[in-house]
């Protein structure tokens, strides 16, 4: 009778928590929240100052006495406690109902190659954090979804969602992940690889958030005619430790960004070489489906497609394609049933 009750008035949630951004959608509301996967604290107290936009803008500009933290890397929950304040954050803020309305349902996604472990981690932070039922679903299957993609069709269909810790690669059919790939090779690292160029290639450093705006600003996969774009470097000279600037073309950042765009085409082919060849047969005929942040990087689909010499689209809104697809599933929740990763927890209630 109290789960009834609180379906009443609770609006039950889907969550892509990911390691860049953090999307929520509500259930007959779409989705309501994108904010960034950042939380600024003080460093003795651990109270919260910030969290989302506004915590991002702190990053690397903060006094020494409070700290902004990235509480998920790779793709999992590095810390749990700040995790916890962050999804009753979100929680609160999509509900105003009071204590009773602010106890959901959730989904949230998850890399397919976690730990059990990591996914405990997960289920009990959105636990603490108010919710009253948790399911899990892998970031690919949450993906193929919201990409529309016909899952549970007798047929095959690929997907690639390139987020910011993790890079998800599966092939889906009659309402499962027949094979796939999760490396921990995705936006975050593509950042570290414009930071370790510039020191490399002209002994400057960048911060974190300078690397990410000129990926987002000129970052490529493959040739094009954003090949004439440029883009002045500014970090600090690490010989004189004074300020320094350098202007790049997009072939000198699609240079420094190789390190993670072999290691993703190799997962891609590797995936491919594992998938029976009936399947591979309708993906040549349907084509592989980008998703996540990375799916924005000029000219990836044209690299993926060379590299696996299938045809490679991009999702309709690639960011949003994981939270989107945890709304589907809870909309049609007792349907989709077999989606989800089996295990289930719940706090009882009183």
């Amino acid at each position: 009778m109290l789960n009834r009750l609180y379906s009443l008035f609770s609006n039950d949630v889907g969550i892509d928590l990911g390691t860049a951004n953090t999307l929520v959608h509500v259930h007959g509301k779409g989705i309501v929240i994108s904010e960034p996967s950042v939380v600024a604290v003080e460093a003795k107290s651990r109270k919260v100052i910030a969290i989302g936009a506004e915590a991002k803008r702190m990053l690397g500009r903060t006094p020494a006495n409070i700290v902004a933290i990235r509480p998920l890397r790779d793709g999992v929950i590095s810390d749990a406690a700040v995790t916890e304040q962050m999804i009753s954050y979100y929680v609160r803020k999509v509900h105003s109902g009071g204590w009773l309305a602010a106890r959901p349902r959730m989904i949230i996604g998850i890399p397919s190659g976690v730990t059990e472990v990591e996914k405990r981690a997960v289920r009990d932070a959105a636990l603490k954090a108010g919710a009253r039922w948790v399911r899990l679903v892998e970031e690919p299957m949450a993906a193929a979804i919201g990409a529309g993609l016909a899952v549970a069709e007798p047929s095959g269909s690929m997907i690639v969602d390139i987020g910011g810790g993790t890079t998800e690669v599966a092939v889906t059919s009659l309402g499962g992940i027949v094979t796939a790939r999760s490396i921990r090779i995705a936006g975050d690292e593509m950042d570290e690889n414009i930071v370790a160029y510039a020191r490399r290639k002209y002994n400057m450093l960048l911060g974190e958030r300078t690397a990410e705006d000129i990926k987002i600003a000129i970052g490529s996969a493959h040739s094009g005619e954003w090949d004439a774009q440029r883009i002045t470097l500014r970090g600090r000279d690490l010989l004189t430790g004074l300020p320094r600037s350098v202007e790049v073309g997009a072939p000198q950042i699609r240079e420094a960004l190789e390190p993670s765009l072999v290691e993703i085409v190799n997962a891609l082919r590797d995936t491919i070489e594992e998938t029976p060849p009936e399947l591979v047969a309708d993906i040549m005929d349907q084509g592989i489906v980008l998703a996540g942040g990375g799916a924005l990087l000029l000219g990836i689909e044209i690299r993926l497609a060379a590299e696996t010499n299938m045809p490679v689209r991009i999702a309709d809104d690639p960011l949003t394609c994981v939270v989107r697809g945890t709304g589907i599933i809870l909309q049609e929740v007792e349907t989709l049933e077999k989606l989800l990763v089996p295990e289930t927890y719940q706090r009882p209630l009183r």
